[in-house]
């Protein structure tokens, strides 16, 4: 079933009415066989007479959109015309209106979610659904909802004061982080958190320095708002500080110190102190985005980069790898200094975040609950590893490089005997065998890797099925 909105213009004619409809069957809003609001939601909705609906609705039928049956709602006929190549009203010439930032936006790759009916999908970024702890979340959201409280109105910006005590201890104990609550900004997933960084830090024209390769997300929005990425590449050690280039112009650095993405580096303690000196010279914060820190599984935890920032490290943290990523619940740990411009402009991107699901994970953390089940989280993974690497060593021996394999839930596969120029290819191929794999190039900006390489993601597959999803791999590349 379809939602009830239907973007027409209200003049209360049945022909506004009629054309709006169409044009929402012609966008694919309503799909053959979708039901579409009666007659009488949509008079209340207008503010207009049955008759007028009934009207546009025997309009829709006699050109073919539009099939009824006795007794039950009108849908959306199976053969409905085509009209996919007809422009909808109102959006000839959109394109002249759009802003610079809106253009921007238009030139760069999209990121959207691909297809779903793959047997094997090795996409990083997502968990398996069995892996949500869905009766400890249902009975804290509930709580949450049940409440006892003086009245439902808006929150604060920054996030749910219980939220922002619980992380504050949580983050103490987790990964030494000492901060104070109000140093805390509760943000819609680490995405959110990024884009207030750069609209609060970042001008058009400033220079932002990012990991060569990099999170292609995080650079989308510095290139969005009018920035220029500066590339520094990186190694087993995570960022080369020595190619760090001239301070001058740059307003913010972008980094993934603890778990470089995606080659999985750890950048060094002297690294640490070489980048925080550039930071200092150029007059910029730095943004460390800490996305997995909680799965390392060869090495010690490694202390984030903020315990050494001189105030100059804005800390990024999320549970989308913890818990999932449809939660959208993040963090910001900001210098004091920065908390006021980031509180006041976050309240006009969204004014604040979900409140019952704020205070469902406050509750998780402060029973306990939310790191037993990270350390439950933590063992899984770790046998998911070990799965796949043991499969992939097997199965593909001396053919492929693992790089980044201590940490986080991912690795990257390099295919000797292959460039660059023949990852689609091979992507598609292993797609038509229903494996999804992803290349690395998306995320270098610069041509400078010369090897075929993909990301796999490991943790939303069973460990049970992970052999088999890489035997069926090697089959489709024929290797």
């Amino acid at each position: 079933m379809v939602q009830l909105g239907v973007s027409v213009p209200k003049t209360g004619t049945s022909r506004s009415i009629y054309l709006g409809l169409r044009e929402q069957i012609a966008a694919g809003v309503y799909t053959p066989g979708d039901r579409l609001p009666s007659t009488r939601a949509l008079a209340e909705e207008f503010g207009v007479s049955r008759t007028t609906v009934t009207s546009a609705f025997e309009q829709l039928i006699s050109e073919g959109y539009v099939t009824v049956r006795q007794g039950a709602k009108a849908t959306v006929a199976r053969n409905a015309p085509n009209m996919v190549d007809q422009p909808a009203q109102g959006l000839r010439g959109s394109a002249k209106t759009l802003s610079a930032y809106a253009m921007r936006a238009m030139d760069l790759p999209a990121h959207l979610p691909g297809t779903t009916d793959l047997k094997y999908d090795f996409r990083y970024g997502d968990v398996a659904p069995d892996d949500f702890p869905k009766l400890l979340w249902r009975k804290a959201v509930t709580t949450a909802v049940l409440a006892r409280r003086a009245r439902l109105g808006y929150g604060h910006p920054a996030g749910s004061p219980e939220l922002r005590q619980a992380l504050q201890g949580y983050l103490w104990r987790a990964r030494g982080i000492r901060c104070q609550p109000d140093q805390i900004v509760v943000t819609n997933g680490s995405q959110q958190a990024l884009d207030i960084c750069a609209r609060v830090l970042v001008n058009p024209g400033d220079r932002v320095l990012i990991e060569e390769p990099s999170y292609a997300m995080a650079r989308n929005v510095f290139v969005t708002l009018g920035a220029q990425t500066t590339p520094v590449p990186c190694d087993d050690d995570g960022l080369n500080t020595d190619r760090l280039p001239e301070p001058f112009g740059h307003a913010l650095a972008f980094v993934t110190p603890s778990h470089q993405f995606p080659l999985g580096g750890v950048l060094s303690f002297g690294r640490r102190r070489q980048l925080v000196e550039w930071a200092e010279a150029a007059d910029a914060h730095i943004i460390e985005d800490d996305y997995d820190g909680e799965y390392r599984y060869d090495v010690r935890p490694i202390p984030p980069l903020y315990l050494s920032g001189l105030d100059r490290v804005i800390y990024i943290g999320t549970v989308s790898k913890t818990l999932s990523p449809t939660l959208r619940l993040g963090y910001l740990v900001l210098p004091d200094a920065l908390v006021e411009p980031f509180v006041r402009c976050k309240q006009i991107s969204d004014r604040h975040g979900a409140t019952f699901e704020q205070e469902a994970l406050a509750s998780l953390i402060d029973s306990g609950a939310y790191e037993r089940h990270v350390r439950k989280m933590r063992r899984l993974n770790s046998s998911r590893r070990t799965a796949f690497l043991d499969a992939m060593r097997q199965t593909f021996g001396e053919k492929v490089e693992i790089v980044g394999t201590s940490a986080g839930l991912h690795v990257v596969v390099w295919f000797k005997g292959f460039d660059r120029s023949e990852e689609q290819r091979l992507a598609a191929t292993a797609q038509s065998a229903g494996i999804g794999i992803y290349p690395i190039s998306r995320l270098y900006t610069r041509d400078t890797e010369r090897r075929a390489g993909f990301v796999f993601g490991y943790a939303s597959i069973d460990v049970r099925r992970i052999q088999g999803g890489v035997k069926l791999l090697q089959h489709a590349l024929a290797l």
